[in-house]
């Protein structure tokens, strides 16, 4: 809830505060036999005004008997009403006597649920050596605890949890916290919960059920508390707290087929806890830390306080076999997860309007700051992982705030964006390197000592990195949290220095006055060179106004947004472009990595928003070269065009093959495995008869012997790709039974992408096929993006999802699944048709679960058609007189 919604508005969404829940007692017996659970939770309340009636969360559950004991009225009392509010998800209890003010009460309800396949509340999965291993697992976040028990479900109210687990005894009982006691039933004993022990006794073989109890968790919201029944192993290792001395046991838990796959998570869990507490000075503050790896997992991975859950992809992988994105992306979302332990469970946002104060800060820690691998150049990398993504979507009209209002469940589940995750990283890595990343990390340790086990709202933020700085944190960041967009910054050059001038910078082009009224405070971050050519870097300079002179020597080399530390894109003249490609390319260069990478980016959005002349249009092709996918993908329909963008391809990355070869060796320095493999993968995707061939004879080899070791686990995508591509039905056949039962799931996926990207389109309709009836729901999105990859099937996809989309609003009700098949679908797509007929397609359904990710989609089908338009002719030129040039 952000500070600036009324009282009533409050009350249209969020319950109503009469009452609090203090603690938990929830039991939940498990029949994974019968796919059903249920249970008793008795939830201690403070009384803060008087009242008859009370009201919580609860959806898809069926209620029994509601009790209320309040000492204050010597009673015990029966519900005698209840109303349940089913779009709000709420359930309404009214009883005889009202409940005093500053009175203490105890609710009792008994309940019971399905287990489904849903991926949301308390679920069941699937897995193990032949898929048929049953187990179950919670996914509360954002609003399905209520799915699992009656609960006041807001990240506000906060409460200690008492958990106990009941189920068969050959099965293995995990919760946020330790087991305290666990006992196989006796029949004829007493527990101390009457109502364990009246079911266990009423059961056939109540021998055969067993009992966990869990110690009691710190004060927690609802959407971290965790459990999951089931027949698990694991791997187990342990840290040494750096500010206690305290050894604390470290577990992953998988399917007995898999565990040997988790031990890189686990090291990385390992490595990464005891940096967190040394550069927060806060001891991680439960007595354990597990991991559970799932099969079926709607979202990557969650963040349960003491029981991290993901899935497969996320937390698995072959060492011996993975490719290194692949590690980085698990190294990364096992690091992100780590950093949640203290951002988002110790000190948790008051309301999901302030998400980016969880996912912003793990996003930046956990995949930034804190992972131990220079090797990756891990500021580098953000820049293309979380920083580009996140202004491409923040480019759109159609954007949003990082801090937005949510008012329901079906706003908050699409805030879960690259605005939440990427911009808020973005936007507090450009603020921590302004005030330095030390007193950065000193105002955050701040802010978390204050909101211990509390909630807390943007200010609590910037008041502590204040106090650690002295700087006024709220005039710098509001606006660029508040209001949404991003500028571009634009610089002429002047006799004695620079004008810079900011504008809201927007895909389509530069924005109208009515979208162009906010002014952000931007810290430029001004590289220059003193006279021996040594970089000297400006970062007090901020642009807090419209427009501002700067005396700078013009004759000597600057650059704007040193690092690309900024979340702006900056436009030069042609000619300082001119100056500065050849600068950035100079042995000598004082130019980081990240300059670079800045000035080819910023090239290609201020290119495709129609922000460049015709006299800098070739300074412009050449310098996003390396961007070369996206074109192609945004002309696809240009049979001309994408040809002549092969051929550059081919000319650019072939030679770095032959450089390099094929074959990866263990002492390869990252960058060259690196540019190995994107220089294979770019001169395959444009059809190099060399590579394409070498990549074939590879796949066909592993299809007719089973023996991978001539596939490099970076290769792995682009052979599996190539061979569906190149070949037919038994080329199709072999990787759908990879992606049906694969060795690793690094192998998976790349069977899963490959099967969409055949150039038969009967092969396609078996694919989609195999999406309808036998893909786990968790996976259909990489089917999907074969198909969206692949030219010949991109209109086919949103053909059929547009003719399948009752069956997809059924199989993705409650989670984020039509958000990412909306995307997927027709994102792809560049044409003023596509638009009109995306737009009538949904003009008349009901989109409120997933408008945000449609609006966007629509966005972005309309600037590409925009940039088809405005360019071809340039491009072709550009492409033509380029290639008559080398005659």
């Amino acid at each position: 809830m952000s500070a600036s919604a009324s009282p009533s508005a409050q009350q249209d969404y969020r319950l109503p505060t009469d009452v609090k829940p203090t603690h938990y007692d929830l039991t939940v017996l498990t029949d994974l036999d019968n796919n059903t659970f249920e249970g008793i939770v008795h939830i201690d309340l403070q009384v803060n005004k008087e009242t008859s009636s009370i009201v919580l969360n609860s959806a898809k559950l069926d209620l029994g008997e509601v009790t209320l004991r309040s000492e204050s009225l010597q009673d015990v009392q029966t519900a005698s009403s209840r109303d349940f509010d089913t779009e709000n998800e709420r359930g309404i209890f009214s009883f005889a006597k009202p409940l005093p003010a500053n009175a203490k009460a105890r609710l009792s309800v008994s309940y019971k649920g399905e287990l489904t396949g849903d991926m949301l509340g308390y679920y069941r999965s699937s897995g193990g050596k032949d898929g048929e291993l049953k187990y179950t697992l919670t996914q509360f976040e954002p609003t399905a605890a209520r799915r699992a028990f009656p609960c006041w479900d807001e990240p506000l109210l906060k409460a200690t949890f008492s958990v106990t687990l009941v189920s068969r005894a050959d099965q293995v009982n995990l919760s946020n916290m330790p087991a305290i006691s666990e006992q196989v039933y006796k029949p004829g004993s007493t527990d101390n919960e009457p109502w364990i022990t009246q079911k266990l006794s009423s059961l056939p073989n109540p021998d055969q059920w067993k009992i966990t109890r869990f110690e009691t968790t710190p004060p927690v919201s609802t959407y971290l508390v965790a459990y999951a029944v089931g027949p698990f192993e694991y791997l187990e290792s342990s840290y040494k707290s750096p500010l206690s001395g305290k050894v604390r046991p470290l577990r992953i838990y998988a399917t007995a087929d898999v565990i040997s796959q988790a031990q890189f998570a686990l090291d990385i869990k390992r490595m990464v806890l005891p940096l967190y507490e040394e550069v927060f000075d806060i001891e991680y503050p439960l007595p354990k830390l597990d991991t559970l790896v799932a099969s079926d997992f709607d979202s990557g991975a969650m963040e349960n306080w003491g029981l991290i859950t993901g899935r497969t992809q996320a937390f698995l992988l072959d060492p011996k076999t993975a490719d290194t994105k692949y590690k980085q992306n698990v190294a990364a979302t096992q690091s992100h997860e780590v950093a949640h332990m203290w951002f988002g469970n110790i000190t948790t946002m008051e309301w999901w309007d302030n998400l980016y104060l969880n996912e912003g800060f793990a996003t930046l820690m956990g995949e930034k700051i804190i992972l131990v691998f220079p090797e990756w150049k891990l500021d580098a990398e953000f820049l293309g992982g979380s920083f580009f993504r996140a202004r491409a979507l923040d480019a759109k009209l159609s954007s949003h705030p990082i801090e937005v209002e949510c008012p329901d469940a079906n706003m908050i589940n699409q805030i879960f964006d690259h605005l939440s995750y990427a911009k808020a990283a973005s936007v507090l890595r450009m603020l921590a390197s302004y005030v330095g990343e030390d007193r950065f990390l000193k105002g955050v340790s701040i802010y978390l000592k204050k909101h211990m086990y509390k909630n807390s709202v943007t200010k609590d933020l910037w008041e502590g990195i204040q106090t650690a700085t002295g700087l006024d944190i709220p005039k710098m960041m509001d606006n660029w949290v508040k209001k949404m967009g991003y500028p571009v910054i634009t610089v002429t050059e002047k006799e004695g220095g620079i004008l810079v001038r900011q504008d809201r910078f927007l895909e389509t082009g530069p924005a109208d006055p009515k979208d162009n009224e906010t002014i952000w405070t931007v810290p430029l971050n001004l590289l220059t060179v003193d006279a021996s050519g040594k970089p000297i870097l400006n970062k007090d300079i901020l642009l807090d106004e419209r427009e501002k002179f700067i005396p700078l020597d013009t004759s000597k080399p600057f650059k704007l947004n040193a690092d690309t530390t900024g979340f702006y894109a900056v436009q030069y003249s042609p000619d300082r472009v001119a100056k500065l490609g050849q600068q950035a390319a100079a042995p000598d260069s004082p130019f980081s990595l990240q300059d670079r990478i800045g000035l080819v980016c910023d090239a290609l959005a201020l290119s495709k928003a129609g922000y460049t002349t015709r006299t800098y249009t070739d300074l412009v092709w050449d310098a996003i070269a390396t961007n070369l996918t996206a074109i192609v993908s945004t002309w696809w329909e240009n049979e001309h065009v994408v040809e002549q963008l092969n051929v550059l391809r081919r000319e650019l990355f072939v030679p770095i093959v032959k450089q390099h070869g094929f074959e990866y060796k263990t002492d390869d320095a990252h960058d060259v495995v690196q540019l190995r493999t994107t220089a294979i993968e770019q001169a395959a995707s444009a059809g190099d008869p060399w590579v394409v061939e070498e990549l074939k004879k590879r796949f066909d080899y592993f299809v007719k012997t089973g023996d991978d070791s001539q596939i490099p686990g970076d290769l792995i995508n682009i052979v599996f790709r190539i061979g569906v591509q190149e070949g037919g039905q038994p080329e199709w056949e072999a990787v759908k039974r990879i992606a049906s039962k694969a060795k690793t799931p690094s192998q998976g996926l790349a069977a899963m992408r490959a099967m969409g990207r055949s150039k038969d389109l009967n092969l396609a309709e078996d694919t989609w096929k195999f999406i309808m009836t036998e893909a786990r729901d968790q996976d259909t999105f990489y089917y999907a993006g074969g198909l969206m990859n692949n030219p010949v099937t991109r209109r086919f996809l949103a053909n059929k999802f547009k003719e399948n989309f009752a069956a997809f609003e059924k199989r993705y009700a409650g989670n984020f699944g039509l958000i990412r098949w909306t995307e997927l679908s027709f994102g792809g797509l560049s044409s003023d048709k596509d638009y009109e007929e995306t737009a009538a397609f949904f003009k008349d359904k009901d989109t409120s679960k997933f408008d945000m990710a449609l609006k966007q989609t629509l966005d972005t089908i309309k600037s590409r058609a925009a940039w088809v338009k405005r360019s071809t002719a340039e491009l072709t030129q550009w492409l033509e007189k380029r290639g008559s040039s080398k005659l």
